[in-house]
């Protein structure tokens, strides 16, 4: 099979930041191995796959990291809208995706891809000793989700964080997916900073995380007592996010730079 494959800068205005997606839009679904050995061969924290759905406008949407299928991605599904509205249907201002999640939404607003994802419940609890071990650090406060949430007091204890991987990715059990580290913004603009680790799932650390943000924003729009705000994740590469709580929804907005349009040569069955 030949398949049109797309490499997307996603939460950057310029390539070489941000974080890398891998897009393959589709007619119809492939050979769950097959999408699996692609995102492997990609070697992405994500590759997005996208088929028609029912209605203009509308598909159906799937993320896999190398190892695993995840039930939602935030920096794919931007990958994957810019490639809609700036590829595929440049018309389009607006594209809908279904989801293991639900429907999500990407819309267009200038330079700007606004996702559309639900909020994640945050509950607080004791850090486990043993991630905290393989962390290499003690957050002041601790939240289970989706994620973990560990809160720090400062951005420098964020950018010296320097996990044990392979202990960490013991100390996760199977259905957690990963931690999400944050701490006030204090050099330079914006509200606040974050690192995600999520060794258990294939990614050491995710360059920008969309999804991290669904528990990001609630957690800091209440401890700032605003719901619009200014992010960043500062990996090695960085990203930025402007984040918009709207009651159990959360609006995440950041600019794509497509790095590559390509061909991609896969066999139909492994």
């Amino acid at each position: 099979m030949r398949l049109p494959l797309y490499q997307v800068d996603a939460f950057t205005g310029s390539v070489f930041r941000g974080n890398p997606a891998g897009v393959v839009p589709l007619e119809e679904w492939l050979v769950d191995d097959v999408m699996q050995a692609i995102a492997a061969e990609n070697n992405l924290a994500e590759t997005a796959f996208f088929r028609p759905g029912d209605g203009d406008g509308v598909f159906e949407l799937r993320w896999f990291t190398p190892t695993v299928e995840v039930p939602l991605c935030g920096h794919a599904t931007l990958a994957s809208g810019f490639i809609v509205m700036n590829d595929l249907d440049p018309e389009l201002d607006m594209v809908s995706f279904d989801t293991r999640s639900g429907r999500l939404h990407v819309t267009r607003d200038r330079e700007l891809f606004i996702l559309d994802f639900p909020t994640h419940e945050l509950r607080p609890r004791e850090a486990p000793a043993d991630i905290v071990e393989a962390l290499g650090a003690k957050p002041e406060e601790a939240f289970a989700g989706q994620n973990y949430l560990f809160a720090f007091a400062g951005e420098a204890e964020i950018r010296a964080l320097a996990p044990d991987m392979a202990a960490l990715a013991r100390a996760l059990r199977p259905a957690d997916c990963g931690i999400i580290c944050t701490a006030p913004r204090s050099e330079g603009e914006g509200d606040f900073v974050s690192r995600y680790f999520a060794p258990a799932h294939g990614i050491p650390e995710d360059p920008v995380t969309g999804s991290a943000h669904c528990m990001l924003t609630p957690y800091w729009a209440q401890r700032l007592g605003t719901n619009s705000l200014h992010a960043f994740q500062i990996s090695a590469r960085g990203g930025e996010l402007f984040c918009t709580l709207k009651g159990e929804r959360v609006e995440i907005a950041g600019r794509c730079a497509k790095y590559m349009d390509a061909i991609a040569y896969v066999p139909d069955r492994i």
